[in-house]
């Protein structure tokens, strides 16, 4: 298949045309479905992943541009954060954690628990210093488990804006949490 033919089943896609999506599905789903699986090794997750892959392909095929990258790698990055937020949802949440019981009843040492205290007080402040919105970004992507797209289209900005984001964050952070 080519890059044009995929190219231009998206475009009819997008124009909500339902043979164009059964044939992009065609073509596509066995490639798609494997990066899924891989990803998430289970075929039954990889069912699952793949039915929300292609709901957001067309719920989001006009956002496609081939002058952004091609189509394949565009599907591609779908099914492969589609796989990963899956996983992220499979995490506990913190709440649940506090009410499984603690079978070794081991409390650290003061110097450790103070250090702790610390560490956490100083990412708190290093956080103060960055931008409330990147800030938050960052609380949301790597404390909450939100993905970049979600973040992305939650702040209203371009992908690689919030890719860039989240990076320059990061990199201020450990700069900060180093002095």
């Amino acid at each position: 298949m080519r890059q044009d033919d995929l190219t231009t089943l998206i475009g009819l896609v997008a124009l909500s045309d339902r043979k164009a999506f059964a044939s992009l599905y065609k073509l596509t789903s066995p490639k798609l479905f494997s990066i899924c699986l891989r990803i998430l090794k289970d075929r039954t997750d990889a069912d699952e992943a793949l039915q929300e892959v292609y709901v957001k392909i067309w719920q989001r095929a006009q956002l496609f541009s081939a002058r952004s990258g091609t189509a394949e790698v565009w599907l591609a990055a779908i099914a492969r954060n589609q796989s990963i937020d899956i996983i992220r949802s499979r995490k506990p949440i913190a709440s649940e954690l506090d009410d499984v019981p603690d079978l070794a009843e081991t409390a650290p040492d003061p110097e450790q628990a103070l250090l702790h205290k610390d560490s956490g007080r100083s990412i708190d402040l290093c956080l103060a210093e960055l931008q409330e919105n990147r800030a938050n970004a960052v609380r949301q992507a790597y404390l909450d488990g939100m993905s970049y797209q979600d973040l992305a289209e939650h702040y209203l900005v371009p992908l690689n804006t919030m890719r860039t984001w989240l990076r320059r964050s990061l990199i201020k952070l450990k700069e900060c949490m180093e002095r």
